[in-house]
């Protein structure tokens, strides 16, 4: 199945919060704060506030990425969209035009850890989570145009 990528619209919001949403209640470490109508008022926001893209498939979006300036501050897979190069293409997309992209990573999240890694992102900082709203030990990463995105 194709998949396509696109600039995110306000209207994507309520498919994007139920990606985020499932992911924040299918992983266990991680504490569920907010509700779905929170979520999707947040994902919202991000369709607005940021640059921001979904991949689409056959009308449904399976993924999204948020970037504000150089940070990356939302990339959501759902579970059937994972392992196909969806992040990495979200990611290279996120890239145009900047010399380095940073983000937060949960400790915990092994998986994306390992993603971004492959990736050519690097540990920048590591922190006990008590900057965080849900208090779990994170991660900055750093990628620099230098490194270049792994493919």
């Amino acid at each position: 199945m194709s998949v396509a990528l696109r600039e995110a619209e306000e209207g994507d919001a309520k498919e994007m919060a139920a990606i985020l949403q499932s992911w924040l209640e299918d992983t266990p470490w991680m504490p569920v704060l907010h509700t779905l109508a929170d979520t999707e008022a947040f994902c919202g926001h991000l369709t607005k506030a940021t640059d921001c893209w979904v991949a689409e498939e056959a009308g449904e979006v399976t993924g999204f990425l948020a970037r504000d300036k150089d940070w990356v501050t939302a990339l959501y897979l759902a579970p059937e969209a994972r392992d196909r190069g969806i992040g990495r293409a979200l990611l290279a997309e996120a890239s145009v035009g900047r010399d380095a992209l940073q983000l937060w990573c949960f400790q915990n999240n092994e998986g994306a850890r390992r993603f971004y890694e492959r990736h050519g992102f690097v540990v920048e900082e590591v922190t006990d989570g008590a900057g965080n709203d849900e208090k779990l030990p994170d991660i900055r990463f750093v990628w620099r145009r230098a490194q270049e995105m792994s493919q």
